[in-house]
């Protein structure tokens, strides 16, 4: 313990989360929380200053994903804090470490419906990885020490502090812990050398394996280990969309995203498979389509930290509990030990890379100069390969998918487990406060830049220079392509009527606006916004009729492809 000094549980909480390395917070004042506020005119901690709750929740979720250490966020009691709850549920749904510290009403007013009262702890409970709320001033420099290990160790996750008002301006003796034990949490760590090794065994003794790489893996940072792996024993390459950009998506085992709007090669060569590596992912259904279909002829290798996740949604012939990175790379020394490496391709992998080939050439695109492939592939050509990539949720997230390659992996993020609309532009802002040496993109739709665009004031105003890329068809897209495919073309609230203008949206807050029409005016446009030291806003007309193919339908298997025709 370190030597006690007497100070409010305000200083103290900003005393630990400096101890914790924390530079800067995403956050909105309220009178729960003034006394925190106070602080930062007395410490080095950068204040951030959101336009809503929700989005100081989704930078600190970007700035988590992209330094993979917990960002902090801060909200009032009562409506700032349930405005923070999607946002909570976001990084819970994606596994981002997150810390959200929100104000509440005194110790003695709890439970009496207090002015801008609410039960923070009781609605956040399900989608936190674990909420405190301090009774008492001395609490607190343990309570962040803890909050801050839960939430970057194991699987990661979102930690809410709620601090009452009293607790924050009242003195106590503070002791800032070195050591601690949380009861019942132990991360799984030490790696799971058995399993391991019955998994090798299990690969070499497959005619058509595969490997299925997840969030995880780049929440590991398992990048080297995975196509170590996978070079070794040539094995093609599939991912989950969230776990897209975990192995180079140029490279020849690399297919791509599987799931409902996974690449044709992808999906064809999943359902083909007759064993799989599938790594830190859940089997959730928009990447595997049906449960029962998805593992009828597979044997399934499922390693995951998480062992809540080992049979949940497929049952696995072998589990590798633990850290992923860590025995992925026993899985390599075991390889080099065995001296096991494939040269020659078998017949699987050529069959793979002639199938990859062969929807590389043959996928239909839209016709027109400005369609959504076209569009997407003129932004790789541009961006350096080091580059951010943030989407929004809705069609331009799935043609970023289909159409946007990943070349250095752990630089492609989205909301992929809730799918929160609006979450792309802010986790960009705190993605580039994360990384401000490179270019930071948010791929988004219409509808769902509409969501955050007053973030836009934060990244003015915090000169944090991000561009926002809008494929814009004035629709709800999404929405508006089920309603064709499946309710008979019955359009009901999804017109946008191009409103508003996003030029001149993003001039109002003094960014940068530009609208690009065609090709040689895209080209233009994205090299303004990388050379510009303002945020950028740039706005691309596409047709609304264009819809994201392939296209797995809710219910079927990923061999039910809809293909464009």
């Amino acid at each position: 313990m370190n030597k006690m000094e007497t100070m409010t549980g305000a200083k103290a909480l900003m005393t630990a989360m400096e101890k914790e390395g924390v530079k800067q917070v995403f956050g909105l004042p309220g009178g729960a929380n003034l006394p925190m506020y106070d602080e930062f005119n007395r410490c080095d901690i950068r204040h951030i200053l959101a336009r809503h709750e929700q989005s100081a929740a989704h930078m600190a979720d970007g700035f988590g994903r992209v330094s993979r250490k917990p960002g902090v966020c801060f909200a009032t009691s009562g409506p700032g804090a349930t405005n923070i709850l999607t946002g909570i549920a976001t990084a819970q749904a994606d596994s981002a470490p997150m810390i959200a510290v929100t104000g509440q009403v005194a110790v003695n007013m709890i439970g009496k419906d207090a002015f801008q009262e609410s039960d923070i702890i009781g609605m956040a409970n399900p989608v936190v990885k674990y909420a405190f709320q301090p009774r008492t001033a001395g609490e607190i420099p343990e309570v962040v020490r803890k909050g801050f290990f839960i939430a970057e160790s194991g699987r990661p996750g979102p930690v809410l502090i709620d601090i009452p008002k009293d607790v924050q301006t009242n003195e106590a003796p503070m002791e800032f812990p070195d050591e601690f034990k949380i009861q019942g949490y132990h991360p799984w760590a030490d790696p799971d050398i058995v399993n391991v090794e019955r998994a090798i065994d299990m690969l070499l003794h497959a005619e058509k394996p595969i490997i299925l790489a997840g969030g995880g893996t780049i929440i590991s940072s398992a990048f080297a280990e995975l196509q170590s792996v996978a070079e070794t024993l040539m094995l093609p390459v599939v991912t989950t969309f969230k776990g897209k950009g975990a192995f180079p998506e140029t490279h020849p085992l690399s297919l791509g995203p599987i799931g409902m709007h996974g690449h044709a090669e992808a999906n064809k060569m999943m359902a083909e498979a007759d064993c799989v590596l599938a790594i830190g992912t859940r089997f959730s259904d928009r990447s595997v389509g049906t449960f029962e279909a998805f593992e009828k002829r597979l044997k399934i290798i499922h390693m995951d930290v998480d062992p809540a996740e080992i049979g949940k949604n497929q049952n696995a012939q072998i589990a590798v509990v633990g850290d992923v990175k860590v025995n992925l790379r026993v899985m390599v020394k075991l390889l080099l030990q065995k001296a096991i490496k494939k040269t020659d391709e078998s017949p699987w992998v050529k069959h793979v890379k002639e199938t990859r080939a062969y929807w590389k050439e043959n996928l239909k695109i839209h016709p027109g100069e400005m369609g959504a492939a076209k569009i997407l592939r003129k932004l790789r050509e541009l961006l350096p390969k080091e580059s951010i990539v943030t989407t929004e949720v809705g069609q331009h997230q799935m043609w970023a998918s289909l159409f946007y390659d990943v070349i250095q992996p752990g630089t492609f993020f989205s909301s992929t487990g809730l799918g929160t609309m609006g979450w792309g532009f802010p986790a960009a802002i705190g993605a580039k406060v994360a990384k401000p040496d490179v270019p930071v993109v948010d791929i988004a739709g219409d509808g769902s830049f509409s969501m955050t665009e007053n973030s836009l004031a934060t990244a003015v105003l915090e000169d944090i220079p991000v561009i926002v890329f809008i494929l814009n068809n004035s629709i709800l897209g999404m929405v508006a392509q089920w309603q064709r495919t499946f309710y008979d073309r019955r359009m009901t609230g999804v017109e946008q009527h191009s409103c508003p203008d996003y030029v001149k949206l993003a001039e109002s807050y003094g960014a940068q606006g530009i609208r690009a029409q065609s090709m040689d005016e895209l080209d233009k446009a994205i090299k303004n916004a990388l050379s510009s030291d303002v945020a950028t806003v740039i706005d691309i007309p596409i047709d609304p009729e264009e819809d994201v193919l392939p296209f797995v339908a809710p219910g079927t298997s990923l061999s039910d492809m809809i293909l464009p025709s």
